[in-house]
């Protein structure tokens, strides 16, 4: 590849980046265990408070997800390795998504399967925490030289949210029919994602370390390396594998970083010998071989999601839409005042790395309302971008930060923690308290794990949409309703199953359900007892094969 001399211009990269020391990183990694420490807390309680009547799923908000990831793991555990709902009896080809579930599920072994599987998922969970926590402040100190500032801007990047707390407090939590975006979206802020969801923290990592590797390299006033286009394409690769769409946004931003480059030199009115014209070369010629390495796996994806009829069917259903706009409001707007002052002080020093982080900030509101059906999942990571503009805006030149600054930086502080520790406070005494959807009944357990041991892989077994969901993160079995996007045509099925526990069609019918969906068992517990007074006991076709506890487990013998 072609050498250039270094860039001498103000607006070109540094000789030297910001260094982190030894000590530096000592404090970073006592900072991320203590975080993964604190937040594994709740989940030891849950633990800790079950008994002999319940048993701890192993999450502590989001559940229903919870029970599909521990489902997933489940499969992989049971020798897939192509990702299949277990949520639909729906025929499925298999397809390469959620890759680190399964792939993680193959450590674990009977007996004690489900202990282990959300042993490992949770190992994950802070193994991934860490790595993003420790990434998370390399990014900041690309951009910011104050020590006090990266520790701070770590602390708000990672368990900083918005001002939703305040909506909480006075009892508004669905204002403009919603909760605030930091009790439900990952993506928006990120400590949900270090909280219970390794698959998007790891993600987010390796969107960080993409974008960094990228900075780097640009930073660097030699010759373009194709080892850096490697290094940004493997990550690149890895959060594909991760997140599908977390990949699509470290693209975005690239390529935006590259477009807001040759803006920029239009607009210093550039000639092709100006030695910053250099940096567009550059930029083009990272992100383009850098995206050869994922680009197979990014375009299987997209083929696969727009011809695959189960596919098709599952992103129909997966409605991941924003809320209303005030609801971005509250969360960012506390930020936007310093990430304006802090965007317009990061251009003036060092305009060639600022545009990467301001351009991202400026298409949020693009992002947001993209005209998809999974647009909250494009703002993923932007809260880091916001943050290391909002610490820019305290800085001066040299790394100095006025001590006229620090009240405000605490405010800051106080303003953006609330919701974060009303989350681990909430899940905390929501783990003291066995019940659902936390818990589930030893009984039914039981009754889960007699049909792992008595079904085979794939056998479909109905159930109610409750019993459905936790189901298989027991039981290697199929249900025909239990999550959301996952059970296809959810909206029509939902009304059958219960319909079929109901005293209120024919057996024959009953029979027309069992052949169509390709029906093995029937199971009946409270939940299915719930929807009305049908006893599947003096049904002629079915064949009772366990009862204790109030469950029941029905074999089909007829169809």
């Amino acid at each position: 590849m072609d050498n250039h001399p270094a860039i001498p211009t103000q607006a070109s990269p540094p000789e030297h980046p910001h260094v982190i020391d030894r000590s530096e990183r000592r404090w970073v990694l006592f900072y991320a265990v203590l975080v993964m420490v604190a937040t594994s807390v709740p989940y030891l309680v849950g633990y800790a408070s079950q008994g002999t009547a319940w048993r701890f799923t192993g999450f502590v908000f989001g559940v229903e997800d919870g029970n599909s990831y521990i489902a997933k793991m489940l499969s992989g555990a049971s020798g897939a390795w192509l990702f299949r709902s277990p949520y639909t009896a729906e025929n499925q080809g298999g397809v390469i998504v959620y890759m680190p579930f399964l792939l993680l599920g193959k450590l674990a072994s009977a007996p004690g399967m489900h202990e282990q599987l959300v042993a490992i998922f949770h190992l994950l969970r802070f193994l991934a925490g860490i790595y993003e926590i420790l990434v998370i402040y390399q990014l900041l100190a690309f951009f910011i030289e104050s020590l006090i500032l990266r520790r701070v801007g770590l602390v708000l990047a990672t368990l900083g949210g918005g001002l939703g707390w305040v909506l909480i407090l006075m009892g508004r939590d669905q204002w403009l029919g919603s909760m605030p975006l930091e009790f439900y979206s990952p993506e928006t802020f990120g400590f949900l994602g270090i909280y219970g969801l390794p698959h998007l923290a790891l993600a987010r990592a390796g969107l960080m370390w993409g974008l960094l590797i990228y900075l780097r390299s640009l930073q660097d006033p030699g010759e373009t390396k194709l080892s850096d286009s490697v290094r940004i394409g493997l990550i690149w690769l890895v959060v594909s594998f991760a997140q599908p769409l977390t990949a699509l946004v470290l693209g975005f931003v690239l390529g935006l970083h590259s477009i807001s480059l040759v803006v920029w030199q239009g607009w210093r009115k550039f000639r092709f010998s100006d030695p910053n014209w250099y940096l567009v070369v550059k930029s083009i010629r990272l992100i383009g071989f850098g995206s050869v390495i994922p680009a197979p796996f990014i375009i299987y994806n997209v083929v696969i999601f727009s011809s695959d009829p189960f596919l098709k069917q599952w992103t129909a259903q997966n409605l991941i839409t924003s809320p209303h706009p005030l609801h971005y409001i509250l969360a960012y707007g506390l930020m936007i005042p310093f990430a304006f002052i802090g965007g317009k002080k990061l251009l003036q020093l060092q305009s060639w790395g600022g545009w990467l982080i301001v351009g991202w900030v400026l298409a949020v509101p693009g992002l947001a309302y993209a005209p998809i059906n999974v647009q909250r999942r494009l703002t993923e990571g932007v809260w880091v971008a916001l943050v290391i503009l909002a610490m820019k805006a305290f800085e001066y030149v040299g790394g100095e930060l006025p001590r006229r600054y620090l009240g405000r930086i605490l405010l800051l502080l106080l303003a953006c923690l609330p919701s974060s520790l009303i989350l681990m406070a909430g899940s905390f005494f929501a783990a003291l308290r066995p019940g659902p959807p936390l818990f589930r009944p030893v009984d039914e357990i039981n009754a889960f794990e007699f049909i792992s041991s008595e079904g085979e892989v794939g056998d479909v077994i109905l159930a109610s949409y409750k019993t459905g969901n936790a189901l298989p993160a027991w039981s290697p079995l199929v249900v025909l309703i239990g999550h959301g996007p996952e059970s296809t045509g959810l909206s029509e099925l939902q009304p059958k199953v219960e319909r079929f526990y109901a005293d209120e069609i024919s057996d024959l019918e009953r029979l027309s359900m069992i052949r169509a969906y390709d029906i093995s068992y029937v199971f009946r517990g409270p939940y299915e007892a719930a929807l009305g007074d049908w006893n599947p006991a003096q049904a002629d076709y079915l064949q009772p094969i366990y009862q204790s506890g109030g469950y029941e487990v029905y074999r089909v013998v007829q169809k």
